[in-house]
């Protein structure tokens, strides 16, 4: 009976955590587009810095405040979870669209065109990849061995949501690029990038999963 207990007691605590990243991502989607109407209104448009901090917002917003989460878990002494793993994983993986697309621009990548369709990728999902690897990493220290990891990886709907979401996100980008879509606004960058942050469908499969049970 304990132990039952002690079971519903660890899925709802799991489903409240993956609730807070759907949170923690919706918010990022909001400071994301106020910013990119706020310096289309000063007449920014097409400013790499304000394009960085548009696209960081809408993008990665969530990965600031997700981390700030597995902080404060980990402070206040909480048994590590898969949704902790998803805030360390989007933390740390955060930064690398910054360099992608300073580099771009500096080799003279036309950003806006088709060329550049994977710089709003690499916003959008490179905290995804991050999360993906930390999730698989949380798993391998709990089997104690790759094979079991990769056995429970492949049946954790979370793990595959977050999987489908980082191979289908390109294609779409790519396509709206080629038919002729271009971020030459602050607000389209800003919506370009939330199109492409799908990073809320896998802890919504958690939440649902958790609640399930």
């Amino acid at each position: 009976m304990f132990d039952d207990k002690d079971k519903r007691k660890e899925h709802k605590e799991e489903e409240e955590e993956f609730g807070e990243l759907i949170k923690f991502t919706f918010a990022g989607f909001a400071g994301g587009l106020g910013l990119g109407w706020f310096l289309d209104k000063l007449g920014f448009q097409q400013n790499p810095i304000g394009e960085w901090l548009v696209r960081t917002l809408a993008g990665e917003g969530e990965s600031i405040l997700e981390g700030f989460f597995a902080i404060k878990k980990r402070l206040s002494g909480a048994t590590s979870s898969l949704a902790q793993a998803y805030g360390w994983g989007k933390l740390i993986g955060m930064t690398v669209p910054w360099w992608i697309d300073l580099f771009s621009r500096l080799l003279g990548v036309n950003v806006y065109g088709w060329e550049g369709f994977y710089i709003p990728y690499f916003y959008a999902m490179s905290d995804q990849l991050g999360a993906n690897v930390s999730g698989f990493v949380y798993m391998y220290r709990q089997e104690r061995s790759f094979g079991g990891a990769v056995k429970r990886y492949l049946k954790n709907p979370v793990m595959l949501t977050s999987l489908l979401v980082i191979f289908i996100v390109p294609l779409g980008l790519l396509t709206a690029r080629l038919l002729g879509f271009s971020p030459t606004t602050n607000l389209f960058v800003a919506l370009e990038t939330i199109a492409a942050n799908l990073c809320w469908l896998p802890p919504l499969v958690g939440m649902w999963l958790e609640r399930k049970r």
